[in-house]
């Protein structure tokens, strides 16, 4: 088979999309987060990039979409050699009948590997060892990530023999990341002085620049992921952009209404909501759906983050809000607005069933609720367990002392604002950082060629 050029334009293109989103991210969390632990939390995201991506080359890639014998895929995990590592040996290969190099899609998946891990971490701010991160990255990736990817996208049971549908990542990306986030946070404890302190974001517009580029490289997402051109990849793109509108609007009505006055870290959450719920069902359901899909999600998301409060787990971020609660809507909207007249593949391909509005019945929607079921209850246990050992060996969280100074200084020597004095004789000043002492010349006015004795 030959090159496909224009498919292969766009999934490089999607690509980079997706790659965008964690940055994206970074700047969302960080702008969410107390000053005191920007840094920290925008490292999480940064470290996942450089760590995910080897990994991923390395073995996630051949262990989520390898086949594992010679009749196909196995139910639960991939292949431990077909793709293993970035040899040339499948270079010229082609993704199925996309006319796509194998490469592209190998690079496609490992920026969706990618951001699930760093959206865990939202929930996890300003408490937690940066060292304990990258250890948990590494393991939740292996033992989590990598399996749910193969279970629902790369031969395995949840896709292939149970058939529940998960068009972008509602089911393996955002019910898998918010289910772990649970089951850290509930280890990891709650933070110094939550719910009592003021923990506002400090950061309103680095939020609304996050969730511009979150909404932008979520095209690549969404109408990316059905890999070829056609008009499932158009009515993918517009349910994108009516899900995520539908789901601004629907946050910020309930914030008026509750709170007498809309945010826009309320509308920039809403509009991340709407994106979260519309992923897995962006190329099954019909653009009217995709709009009542995302008010949906805005407005129950914008309840669901309160929750927290109500159950006592001190989720930073509201990644069980937004993401896992977004994800289960996304997931079960499925089984609701599903049909063929959007999407043929559903029952010629995949083997699933249409919508319950379209005919087919509750069958879909018992499919999607024991899928999505069966990733939380997994990811959710498997996080909380290398959570417990990583606090045995006293790598979870960091000392009272650090976090209430700031995880940013404690962990990474840095701060993301300098507050320092520019001027004056303190010894806090821009003089004496610099090693100059200041005096007084013959003039009156100051001589900073005086260094400071060592």
């Amino acid at each position: 088979m030959e090159i496909d050029t224009g498919n292969t334009a766009w999934l490089l293109l999607s690509s980079a999309l997706v790659l965008l989103m964690t940055p994206g991210l970074a700047l969302f969390y960080g702008g969410l987060n107390r000053s005191k632990g920007t840094l920290n939390m925008m490292m999480m995201s940064f470290s996942s990039i450089g760590i995910i991506s080897i990994l991923w080359s390395l073995y996630g890639f051949t262990l989520a979409f390898g086949a594992n014998d010679s009749e196909g895929t196995n139910k639960f995990l991939g292949s431990f050699t077909q793709y293993f590592g970035t040899g040339t040996s499948w270079l010229p290969d082609m993704w199925g009948e996309t006319g796509i190099p194998t490469y592209v899609f190998m690079v496609f998946q490992m920026m969706f590997a990618v951001i699930t891990v760093a959206l865990i971490s939202g929930a996890l701010s300003d408490r937690l060892k940066f060292g304990g991160w990258v250890l948990f990255a590494i393991g939740w990736f292996t033992l989590v990530y990598v399996p749910v990817a193969h279970w629902v996208w790369g031969g395995g049971w949840i896709g292939a023999n149970l058939h529940a549908l998960d068009f972008a990542g509602g089911t393996a990306v955002h019910i898998n990341a918010g289910a772990a986030a649970l089951g850290v946070i509930l280890v990891l404890g709650k933070r110094i002085g939550w719910p009592r302190e003021n923990m506002r974001p400090h950061s309103v517009p680095f939020v609304a620049l996050g969730a511009g580029l979150l909404w932008f490289g979520w095209f690549g997402f969404n109408a990316g992921s059905e890999l070829t051109v056609d008009s499932t990849t158009a009515v993918a793109f517009v349910n994108t952009q009516l899900a995520t509108a539908a789901a601004l609007v629907g946050w910020a009505v309930v914030e008026w209404l509750r709170d007498g006055k809309p945010t826009l870290v309320g509308a920039s959450s809403g509009a991340v909501a709407g994106l979260v719920a519309i992923t897995p069902a962006c190329g099954f359901v019909a653009p009217l759906p995709a709009a009542l899909i995302g008010i949906i999600a805005g407005a129950v998301c914008a309840l669901a983050v309160g929750l927290k409060y109500k159950l006592g787990y001190d989720d930073s971020l509201d990644v069980v809000g937004v993401h896992f609660v977004g994800g289960w809507i996304g997931s079960l909207s499925i089984g609701f607005f599903a049909t063929t007249q959007v999407n043929g593949a559903i029952t010629d391909v995949l083997g699933a069933k249409e919508g319950l509005f379209y005919g087919g019945g509750g069958e879909q929607l018992w499919r999607q609720f024991a899928g999505s079921a069966a990733v939380t209850v997994y990811s959710f246990a498997i996080a909380a367990i290398l959570a417990f050992i990583l606090k045995a060996v006293k790598a979870l969280r960091v000392s009272e002392e650090a976090e209430i100074e700031g995880i940013d200084i404690a962990d990474h020597g840095e701060t993301a604002y300098d507050f320092t004095p520019s001027g004056g004789s303190g010894g806090g000043s821009a003089f004496a950082m610099a090693g100059i002492k200041p005096g007084i010349d013959a003039d009156g006015k100051a001589d900073v060629s005086q260094k400071v004795a060592g």
